[in-house]
């Protein structure tokens, strides 16, 4: 094109782009001052039947320009404020978040035996192995720390088997510990070798698990009052909000970029639910959170070298979190950060199943036991009422949905107590296509007998504060017309009401998830070093996770 033309199409295009800025102005100033004449441009009338429109109308939503540092939204504030001057003084909570450790590593570790999640582990590049890098417990990945929080979240969150928090929105806050291990791990081997990274010292396991009690707390208190299902986001948006905040602090961020890194997850594009659903159930929903440790840690290190935040990201009129996605709702807290989201956490102790459904299945449990003894089974069930809570109805309801996959399986009540009272188990395995329960019409069957019901009681059971147990109950009806006593079970074995009997158990499946992947003696090693606290609290994050390396991947 030769330069006259090009100056005749600038100079065409700014005559044009003047005509219609006038036309704007005139019809701006035309429905501002109808008493005044209108100007010589012409003004295009908008039919009724749409809503006017105007150039000046985002202009107006804008915040008006402030000079100097701008303040942060109160509730990044706090958050920031927590993670770095907040002092864990409580036992109990750094006594539960070990178990959660140990608990979670295994869940992990369990993973591995399914091919579904290993297809997504290792390196982007084949080959690749980072200097220093993040090592995947169980395998013999050595990764970045970005990918190093994706592959340990996937691994962690794989089952549903780890730990869980049920309030306004439900989650499960040991998800955090793909980001927090991946960093730590990097830091330690890093300074190790030299390197100076956050404060340059090597991370121990006890500055890991006080991150987990931070994480845990942040996205707790956040899920406790405030429904992210309700809006159609998934509570992964937590998870990525709660590994930055702590990620920031253990590399050794201050707290203003503390809250540059919370403000940037939080502007971040955030997950549709619609893969935890009917009919787009899939198993991106056991990825989810490794995706968002993945992102925050990605964040906060574009934080560090020197990307600012979005102070208003909340709050900011039109543009703002609330006003997009909260429907202009503002959060609301129930309590001020502290510990109390880790001293009351749910473990999943009994069954690899979403935990609305636990103690639906502790009650078939017990069913089965009771048909057994009368010489009946499973096929002499007519119909099963499961009195239930709302959350339970909500998310895990399925009575007619086909099981297309593991993942509406281990998320349909259903199919879960179907599966027990079939063959007096549920494990992974079972969710698995082509399986001996996935496979059985019996369980097809009596899945498509089973319906749930509101109990208003259980619902305000579920959301009191002082108890915040998980209850069901289910009403057998037999073929002969008989109707057996109703089975009910509250808090679910994993529940701060039967923690202590919980620990052992949680010791025990602990020891069997070590066990596919390591002989006896190590198993043997890595229990009791899991039950020596000072131990285990003062060993350096690398040290530990060196005794999870593996020469090749076995599964």
């Amino acid at each position: 094109m030769s330069p006259l033309l090009r100056t005749v199409n600038r100079t065409t295009s700014r005559q044009l782009q003047q005509r219609i800025f006038s036309r704007c102005l005139a019809s701006t100033s035309t429905q501002s001052h109808p008493k005044q004449p209108a100007r010589t441009s012409t003004v295009y009338q908008t039919p009724k039947s749409r809503s006017n429109f105007s150039t000046m109308a985002t202009l107006r939503s804008n915040a008006p320009a402030t000079g100097g540092v701008r303040e942060f939204d109160p509730e990044i504030k706090d958050m920031a404020s927590y993670v770095h001057k907040y002092k864990i003084d409580s036992d109990l909570a750094f006594e539960t978040a070990r178990y959660v450790f140990l608990d979670t590593i295994g869940c992990g570790l369990e993973a591995l035996r399914f091919k579904e999640c290993t297809k997504l582990l290792g390196p982007i590049v084949e080959g690749t192995v980072v200097p220093n890098g993040t090592r995947i417990p169980g395998t013999p990945y050595v990764l970045d720390p970005v990918n190093g929080a994706f592959n340990i979240g996937a691994m962690i969150r794989w089952l549903d088997y780890n730990d869980c928090w049920l309030a306004a929105e439900w989650g499960h806050p040991s998800d955090n510990l793909g980001g927090i291990l991946a960093v730590a791990d990097w830091i330690s081997r890093t300074n190790r070798a030299g390197g100076h990274i956050g404060t340059g010292t090597i991370v121990k396991v006890k500055d890991v698990l006080e991150a987990m009690i931070k994480a845990h707390e942040i996205q707790g208190c956040l899920a406790l009052e405030n429904s992210f299902n309700k809006v159609g986001l998934d509570h992964v948006v937590l998870v990525k909000v709660a590994t930055a905040a702590v990620v920031s602090k253990m590399l050794g961020l201050p707290e203003r970029q503390t809250a540059d890194a919370i403000s940037q997850a939080w502007v971040d594009g955030q997950s549709l639910r619609t893969y935890r659903h009917s009919p787009n159930t899939m198993s991106r929903k056991s990825w989810a959170a490794g995706d968002a440790c993945q992102r925050a840690v990605n964040l906060v290190l574009k934080v560090q070298r020197g990307e600012h935040g979005v102070p208003t990201v909340l709050s900011a009129p039109v543009w703002g979190f609330y006003d997009v996605t909260f429907k202009g709702n503002k959060f609301k807290f129930q309590r001020p950060y502290g510990s109390y989201v880790m001293e009351n956490i749910l473990f999943k102790v009994s069954y690899p199943a979403e935990f609305h459904s636990q103690t639906a299945i502790e009650a078939a449990k017990k069913i089965h036991a009771e048909l057994k003894a009368r010489g009946k089974s499973a096929e002499d069930i007519e119909s099963i009422v499961c009195r239930t809570h709302e959350a339970c109805i909500r998310i895990i309801d399925k009575q007619h949905k086909p099981m297309d996959n593991f993942a509406d399986r281990d998320h349909c009540v259903q199919y879960m107590v179907a599966t027990m009272l079939v063959f007096n188990r549920l494990e992974a395995t079972d969710y698995t296509d082509g399986g001996e329960a996935a496979t059985s019409p019996l369980v097809e069957s009596l899945r498509r007998r089973i319906s749930c019901e509101e109990d208003p009681e259980f619902t305000k059971a579920y959301h009191n504060p002082d108890m915040r147990t998980i209850p069901n109950a289910l009403t057998v009806t037999l073929k002969d017309g008989s109707v057996l006593e109703e089975t009910v079970v509250e808090a679910p074995l994993g529940h701060k009401l039967r923690r202590e009997e919980a620990k052992p158990e949680i010791l025990n499946k602990f020891e069997r998830h070590l066990g596919p992947h390591f002989d006896a003696p190590k198993v043997q090693e890595l229990l009791e070093l899991g039950k020596n606290k000072e131990k285990l609290e003062n060993m350096g994050v690398d040290e530990y996770m060196d005794k999870y390396v593996k020469d090749e991947m076995e599964w």
